[in-house]
């Protein structure tokens, strides 16, 4: 199951699916007809993958639980592990009274985003010497807070730049703050970097931010479907080991 938090925005819901097909199709190209023992369940037949959300829209994951029979594990596709990760997603698995679920740890920071932040922020229009905005949605939660400073520190050293954390919806500084206090420092040219999975209204307000270009959130890329569909992978061994034990 992919768990994502919500959007109203049309865009942000077609790249939800796009992302979830995807990864489906890695899942059924992985799948090894030679599997044996207690690997199989992990590998064969091929996991059908549902889509859930913790915020504006449905199914929750506690619905998609109740309607399923067999073991699931659960992917949280966040940027890094605040509230939704630490509680919405628990409270939901109790809720549905589920019997066997694994969920797997968020999909950030990981390297793998990191190198898409970059190629995106080039596709923008940024070259070496041009300010860098991070920018982040936001947490109340100081373990997500750290997670965007590590993320942060990642792009930074991928792109031999420092990198200035700014927020979009909680926590400061905000980024049109960041923008402008690096115009007043001298910066010719600021690009805002995306760290934000998909469309959505949170990305739009980006556009708004005074910078000389904003790039794409991470969206539906081989290496994003890579990571969901090895976070999967890794978690449906380890549960199917702890089932025949």
């Amino acid at each position: 199951m992919l768990v994502a938090h919500g959007t109203r925005s049309a865009r942000g819901v077609e790249m939800i699916a796009a992302l979830a097909d995807a990864v489906a199709t890695e899942l059924g190209a992985a799948v090894s007809v030679r599997a044996e023992g207690a690997e199989a369940a992990a590998a064969a037949p091929n996991p059908a993958l549902r889509t859930a959300f913790v915020d504006v829209l449905g199914p929750s994951p506690s619905e998609v639980l109740r309607d399923l029979d067999g073991p699931a594990v659960l992917v949280p596709a966040f940027l890094a592990s605040g509230y939704h990760v630490y509680q919405d997603v628990p409270r939901e698995v109790a809720e549905s009274g589920h019997p066997s679920v694994a969920v797997t740890a968020a999909m950030g920071p990981d390297p793998a985003l990191t190198r898409i932040m970059a190629v995106r922020l080039r596709a923008a229009g940024w070259r070496p010497g041009d300010a860098v905005v991070f920018a982040a949605a936001g947490s109340s939660d100081a373990r997500a807070r750290q997670d965007v400073r590590r993320a942060a520190g990642m792009l930074a050293e991928q792109l031999g730049a420092p990198v200035r954390i700014a927020y979009v919806a909680t926590g400061t500084p905000r980024v049109p703050e960041v923008v402008a206090e690096l115009r007043e420092s001298g910066a010719e040219r600021v690009y805002v970097a995306s760290y934000l999975l998909a469309h959505g209204l949170f990305h739009q307000r980006l556009h708004d931010a005074g910078a000389d270009g904003i790039a794409e959130p991470i969206g539906v890329h081989p290496a994003v479907v890579r990571l969901i569909a090895d976070r999967y992978r890794t978690a449906a061994r380890d549960l199917v080991r702890a089932q025949v034990r």
